[in-house]
C-alpha cells in the first residue's frame, strides 16, 4: 500500500451500554474513552452475546461508519450514532472499504473485521422503529447494520483517534508502508 492510497479516518464516537436490569441494549451511550480487548469493550453488556455466543471473539466489537448512518438517514430513518448497537462509529472510512479480513489500526489497538452484523429484533426497541415498523427496518438494515471485529491487540481508544484502514491483501505483505 502506498501513502497515496492510504485510507485514514477518525473515531467519531465510542459507545457502550452497561447492564441495567429491565433496560434494552439500544441505543448505546457515548463515552470519551474505551478500553478494548479480545473479549470486547469494557463496560459494555450485550445480552445476546453473553447468552448465545460466550467467548466468541469474532464479535468482540461492533463498528459502524458515518457513511452507513448517512445512507440510512437518506432512506428516511433518523438513525443516530449508538442506535445500531455499535461500539465504534468511524468517520472518513468509506463503508464500501470494510469487509472480512480488513484491518484497522487505531494507535496501539488493532482490529480485524470478522463478519457483517445481521439485523435482529432488538432494533424494534428504538423509538422510531417499534413493532409497527420493525420488519421494515430489519429489511432496510440487511447488509447495513455494521461490522463485527475481533480485537487483535487491545488498548484504550479515544474519540478523535486516527484510524488507518489496512486492506486484507496488505496484511499479508511484509512492508505495509
Amino acid at each position: 500500500m502506498t501513502p497515496q492510497n492510504r485510507i485514514e479516518g477518525r473515531i467519531a464516537r465510542l459507545s457502550v451500554k452497561p447492564r441495567i436490569p429491565g433496560e434494552h441494549g439500544l441505543p448505546k451511550h457515548p463515552v470519551p474513552t474505551l478500553r478494548v480487548g479480545p473479549e470486547g469493550a469494557e463496560g459494555d453488556y450485550n445480552n445476546y452475546r453473553r447468552r448465545k455466543l460466550p467467548g466468541d471473539r469474532d464479535q468482540a466489537l461492533l463498528l459502524v461508519t458515518q457513511d452507513l448512518l448517512e445512507t440510512l438517514r437518506q432512506d428516511g430513518w433518523p438513525v443516530a450514532p449508538g442506535d445500531l448497537g455499535e461500539n465504534l462509529t468511524l468517520t472518513g472510512i468509506p463503508e464500501k472499504e470494510l469487509a472480512p479480513g480488513v484491518g484497522l489500526r487505531i494507535g496501539p489497538v488493532a482490529i480485524e473485521i470478522s463478519k457483517p452484523c445481521d439485523p435482529c429484533t432488538e432494533l424494534y426497541t428504538l423509538p422510531y422503529v417499534g413493532d409497527l415498523r420493525g420488519a421494515e427496518f430489519l429489511e432496510t438494515t440487511v447488509g447495513r447494520r455494521g461490522w463485527y471485529g475481533r480485537v487483535v491487540s487491545g488498548g484504550v481508544l479515544s474519540v478523535g483517534d486516527p484510524v488507518l484502514l489496512i486492506p486484507a491483501v496488505a496484511r499479508f505483505q511484509s512492508d505495509p508502508a
